[in-house]
């Protein structure tokens, strides 16, 4: 049975006071733009399907955000349960991250006793582990993302060990940074914005997920050096502007706003907000 662990507790505070002394190139507004690469995509525009055809009316429903989950690539999907959905015991051939963005969702052995993740919770799978998925809520909803498609479900006989562990992350036991831990959250008043790394290495360019919180009342922007740089709303509504557009988008859950160039993404918000960002560079959240 997984445990609910404190959010890679050590390794954020590690790599959070080595980037208190480290210089960060995306500074405020020293970023240069050259190409504006900015999307949005709205959650009203996700597109949904059977995520198990083979289930038939029985199959959870997938909505793709970005990528194809049904070719080799990298691919975030949505994944929609009904109340009472119980899967039955299966693997994945690929590994996974999972957040809930509302409902309570279970993800664990099969024989494991129910413990239900609420909104704004964090779990792992590891390709070929044996599990079992159940929701409990009226609506349940996760956003789920994987490293190399295509996205398949196969029996637990074709069960393997790759050499990762799972875990099941709480909200409750995320682990929040604010700007005096971390120099890349440039507004510490009132202590409005914090970050609970996820997964990854923030150096070297290598791929990583953090989740940002924001307090209400916050309008400011995320300047980013990523080449891979993407944010998904897992709580509240973000108003978003292009930067050469002046059109607003109103970001609910579930919606995405991305960028393959060094970007500014200007928000602001009435509600606390939750942004799950993944990306490959430096990124700063600023009120500046």
């Amino acid at each position: 049975m997984k445990k609910y662990i404190i959010l890679i507790l050590f390794l954020a505070l590690g790599i959070s006071c080595k980037n208190k002394v480290e210089s960060n190139t995306a500074k405020s507004n020293a970023i240069s733009i050259t190409k504006v690469t900015n999307k949005v995509k709205l959650a009203s525009e996700i597109e949904w399907e059977q995520l198990n055809p083979a289930r038939g009316e029985n199959s959870p429903k997938a909505g793709t955000i970005w990528g194809d989950r049904k070719a080799n690539e990298a691919t975030g999907f949505l994944a929609k349960f009904t109340k009472g959905f119980s899967s039955p015991p299966h693997i994945h051939n690929v590994s996974y991250h999972g957040i809930v963005i509302s409902g309570s969702i279970h993800n664990d052995d099969p024989h494991a006793e129910k413990m239900w993740m609420p909104a704004g919770s964090y779990w792992t799978q590891p390709e070929g582990e044996a599990h079992i998925t159940a929701a409990n809520a009226s609506e349940n909803v996760a956003y789920i993302e994987i490293e190399k498609g295509p996205y398949l479900v196969h029996p637990t006989e074709a069960a393997f060990d790759n050499g990762e562990r799972p875990i099941n992350v709480d909200k409750s036991n995320l682990v929040w940074l604010d700007a005096s831990d971390i120099s890349w959250i440039e507004n510490s008043e009132n202590h409005k914005i914090k970050a609970a790394f996820l997964w990854g290495n923030k150096h070297n360019q290598e791929l990583y997920g953090t989740f940002i919180k924001i307090a209400p009342g916050f309008k400011g922007k995320i300047l980013s050096e990523g080449k891979i740089f993407r944010g998904i709303v897992i709580q509240g509504n973000i108003n978003y502007q292009m930067p050469s557009n002046p059109k607003n988008y109103v970001l609910a859950p579930g919606s995405t706003f991305s960028a393959t160039e060094n970007s500014k993404h200007f928000i602001s918000i009435n509600e606390e907000v939750i942004i799950y960002l993944r990306t490959n560079g430096n990124f700063v959240v600023s009120s500046k």
